[in-house]
């Protein structure tokens, strides 16, 4: 983890007119590094620089000023993109090809045999969930279907990096709970992924560290959990309660100088039970639930 894949210095990307008048200032010297190993999330609101970020790691813009080293080379040295997947935000994809020769295609711009094509090709297509429509064209396909090929297409050639722009766009629930697991899979067999989005919730759920950026400034960076973390409240969860014994539990709290602030139940997230109840309408079709009742994926 001690490694740097992406080591970023200094960068600035200012964006001219015709005539070579500065028109935005898209990043303003902006420094960070992203560590082997890890998922990495770039943050903000649109036009923060996330994408022109991304495409000045590619190499596919040149900066105006400051230093990038991506896996120990120049970015602007376009033969380290051999070892780079990208899904940019809105992806370039033959629409009159099948998922099956569009990954063959991809496949050929890698300079793969036959056989490896093949063999990667039906991996990716299982991995990302397209088994029932790898022969249909792309142009049938719905956004959150094009997203899976286009993750399918930024894996073919088994990269060490992998660089995600909004890979949850588009997405129903189940598809985004679908695209996070696969990230965290990434990450499990040793890949560095950095992920741009402006979906909080999916990033917290995924990455490891993460960099906020408005208007082109780093504004915070650090280990997620670390920065959600209120380190000047503690909380306390057991079983139910009756009035009296939160009564004692307020006494105790009061005569070590603090103060009870809240008593509630806990709350689960509504992507957590979105997922729930449709797995639970799976197991038991036709059922409905009560106001209240929390569904269980484990119910028979």
């Amino acid at each position: 983890m001690s490694e740097s894949v992406i080591e970023i210095r200094n960068l600035s990307k200012v964006y001219r007119d015709f005539w070579g008048r500065p028109k935005v200032k898209a990043l303003n010297s902006l420094s960070l590094d992203v560590k082997r190993g890890e998922i990495f999330g770039l943050l903000g609101p649109n036009g923060s620089g996330k994408t022109t970020t991304l495409k000045l790691l590619l190499g596919l813009l040149f900066p105006t000023e400051g230093q990038v080293r991506i896996l120990g080379q120049p970015a602007h040295n376009v033969e380290k993109n051999e070892r780079i997947g990208y899904l940019p935000e809105e992806s370039y994809l033959y629409r009159f090809l099948n998922a099956d020769e569009t990954l063959d295609f991809y496949g050929r711009l890698f300079k793969m045999t036959s056989k490896e094509r093949r063999e990667r090709r039906d991996e990716l297509i299982e991995r990302v969930g397209l088994q029932h429509a790898r022969k249909r064209q792309l142009k049938e396909y719905s956004k959150g279907m094009t997203r899976r090929i286009g993750l399918a297409q930024a894996l073919i050639n088994n990269p060490e990096l992998v660089l995600l722009d909004e890979p949850t766009s588009g997405l129903d629930p189940l598809g985004t709970r679908d695209m996070k697991d696969m990230i965290l899979k990434l990450r499990d067999e040793g890949k560095t992924v950095v992920m741009c989005s402006h979906l909080l919730a999916d990033v917290q759920d995924v990455c490891d560290r993460i960099a906020i950026l408005f208007r082109g400034e780093l504004k915070v960076i650090g280990n997620v959990q670390e920065l959600l973390t209120s380190k000047d409240e503690t909380e306390l969860l057991s079983t139910s309660l009756n009035d009296e014994a939160i009564k004692e539990v307020e006494q105790v709290l009061e005569k070590h100088g603090a103060k009870l602030k809240k008593v509630a139940h806990p709350t689960s997230t509504l992507e957590d039970l979105f997922l729930r109840t449709v797995a639970e309408s799976e197991a038991r079709p036709g059922r409905r639930f009560e106001p209240g009742e929390r569904p269980t994926s484990e119910s028979a």
